[in-house]
């Protein structure tokens, strides 16, 4: 996006769309997936948000940035709670998403289930 960079609500919006992974455009680039965002009737910029896998994987490196190390070096109960954060945003709706997070943590597919049934039955309790 080349304007207007330096408008507030641009500056305000471009931590959040990068913290999602998306891409900030000028309205007259918009697709029809992007969202256009208007200021006071006028439309200032527009949103292009990742498609849902690619989010998983920038959730992901968000999380090692988070615990300061790769996923696959964490404890278990640290493992076991990614696997939560991981599942309140949806990350198992994506297909393939318990293998990308079993690549991603070092364990088997097996493993990731076993922590989301411990905590659905924690939950059930």
């Amino acid at each position: 996006m080349t304007e207007p960079r330096d408008h507030p609500f641009v500056t305000a919006v471009k931590p959040l769309v990068d913290a999602m992974g998306g891409e900030l455009l000028r309205p007259d680039e918009a697709g029809a997936d992007d969202v256009v965002l208007a200021w006071e009737g006028e439309d200032l910029l527009a949103v292009r948000l990742p498609q849902l896998a690619d989010s998983l994987d920038h959730i992901l490196v968000a999380l090692e940035r988070r615990y300061g190390r790769p996923l696959s070096e964490l404890d278990r109960k640290a493992k076991q709670e990614v696997v939560r954060i991981l599942e309140g945003r949806g990350a198992f709706s994506v297909r393939h998403g318990v293998e990308t997070v079993a690549g991603a943590l070092g364990v088997s597919r097996f493993t990731v289930y076993n922590y989301l049934n411990r905590e659905n039955a924690a939950k059930a309790d």
